[in-house]
């Protein structure tokens, strides 16, 4: 039988080509006749995908095997990035790829030098990767996206380029006001405060969501990593407006191949089942000074088990995650580890899903990044909602009061223009997440129990993101060029 290849552009960094990876494993698992080969664009921020890769290339099983790496150089760019937010200064470097991609495309599919046998049925991209559509639709190949945020923020991506497009109204014009927005992917209506920074920011970020929108509905599907079950209101939503591609919601995808670091899987060993707090912040989530006595001033109140991984604030202008906390014990209140040592133990970098799957995780404190909310929810592990940047505020939102399914701390929280949050809010939530009464904690609990279970029924035979990615398969062979 033929090959059917597919081309896949993830965005940058480890998350996106994780996340990307996975999806390709799915793929090629449910389809033996399928390879993909991903085009990686390097940056100079990011080196461990590289060794990632490699890693992947001696795993000799049917479905790893099928998976092919192609690093790419990306071109330097020619303007000065250091006062550019780091999403843009990303979206920039990939879409001055376009004509490397384009030629390696050409180089290994369309050319006499090509893989016999091999017919290339087209080229998947993500979120910020989108601008490779038009490489796609040039080369005369369909086109998938990978959405790796909620079908909820889709929607909200949508509702804000028709905004600007058939009523010329910038999403932006509603910053610092009590408005409520009428998105239809959410069950009530938005409040302008939970808007992500970038659609605040009218005369910088505010184009990069409006171009991605209008790239997205010119693709063949969109592939999001969510699940019928967690999202039937957006997603029946999307189904139902006019203009919005074929939607394959078949998550959650999660890689759950992480390694436990040895010393704090150990002292996780030593705690009772779910009687920890885990906080995490994500890859680029810090606080600074201020803001961590208030998180410990809270920890120490509450009482509880925790388990805190603290990152350095990134300096201004500095592209990348930032580091581990050095000097812990200088930055926080006098006296604190002493005082809590029995309880608590303060890490740098987590190994995130490791932690979350371990039984003594009883409570997470998230950024709400959507891989860790998907995540959390796997493992079945309640969450308080802290969002940082891009579009966690909304995550915050539809976990919070449209799914009311997570304790909130404070949603409209942006580390970009950060305001103190009090150590008496924080205890607030951590108290109604561990402590407070079997009734308060039986209502999030329970639906996050509930959610764990429908998560994973959903990537069986029979489930809906399992019925989802069949119907994907079939449209990928069906629409293939000839």
């Amino acid at each position: 039988m033929e090959s059917t290849e597919l081309v896949f552009i993830p965005g940058p960094g480890m998350g996106h080509l994780v996340a990307a990876v996975e999806i390709g494993k799915l793929l090629t698992s449910r389809a033996n006749y399928l390879s993909i080969t991903f085009f990686i664009i390097d940056l100079p921020i990011e080196t461990a995908t590289h060794t990632y890769t490699k890693t992947l290339a001696v795993i000799d099983d049917s479905t790893t095997s099928r998976l092919r790496f192609l690093h790419l150089s990306s071109p330097q760019s020619q303007s000065n990035n250091l006062n550019k937010p780091q999403e843009a200064v990303l979206v920039e470097l990939f879409d001055n790829s376009k004509q490397i991609v384009r030629e390696a495309i050409v180089e290994n599919f369309m050319t006499n030098k090509s893989k016999s046998g091999t017919r290339l049925t087209g080229v998947i991209v993500d979120m910020f990767s989108d601008k490779m559509i038009e490489v796609a639709t040039e080369l005369g190949l369909p086109s998938y996206v990978f959405f790796t945020s909620s079908a909820a923020f889709l929607g909200l991506m949508f509702y804000a380029q028709a905004l600007k497009d058939d009523h010329d109204r910038d999403i932006s014009d509603f910053k610092d006001s009590d408005t409520l927005l009428p998105v239809s992917t959410y069950l009530n209506p938005l409040p302008a405060k939970v808007l992500p920074s970038a659609m605040l920011d009218k005369d910088g970020r505010l184009r990069l969501p409006l171009s991605t929108a209008r790239m997205i509905r010119q693709a063949k599907g969109i592939i999001v990593n969510t699940f019928l079950e967690l999202e039937p209101h957006p997603i029946n939503s999307l189904g139902n407006e006019d203009g919005v591609p074929s939607l394959y919601p078949v998550g959650p995808i999660i890689n759950l191949n992480q390694e436990p670091d040895d010393s704090i899987n150990n002292w996780l060993d030593e705690q009772p089942d779910s009687s920890v707090l885990f906080l995490c912040f994500g890859s680029y989530g810090s606080f600074d000074e201020e803001q961590l006595k208030e998180i410990a001033i809270a920890l120490e109140h509450c009482g509880c088990r925790f388990l805190w991984s603290l990152r350095q604030p990134q300096a201004k202008g500095k592209i990348g995650a930032p580091d581990d906390l050095a000097r812990q014990e200088q930055v926080l209140p006098e006296g604190f580890f002493k005082r809590t040592s029995r309880r608590g133990k303060l890490i740098g970098w987590a190994p995130q899903v490791a932690v979350l799957s371990h039984r003594s995780i009883g409570g997470f404190i998230t950024h709400c990044g959507w891989n860790s909310v998907l995540e959390s929810l796997w493992f079945g592990v309640p969450m308080a909602t802290w969002p940082m940047y891009a579009e966690q505020q909304v995550n915050a939102f539809e976990l919070v009061v449209d799914l009311e399914m997570a304790a909130n701390i404070k949603m409209e929280y942006r580390s970009e223009s950060p305001v103190l949050v009090t150590a008496e809010e924080i205890e607030r939530a951590i108290r109604r997440l561990m402590l407070d009464s079997a009734e308060e904690k039986n209502g999030i609990r329970k639906k996050i129990e509930e959610m764990k279970e429908k998560s994973r029924r959903a990537m069986l035979e029979g489930g809906s993101s399992y019925y989802f990615l069949e119907n994907l398969i079939k449209d990928i062979k069906d629409h293939s060029p000839t």
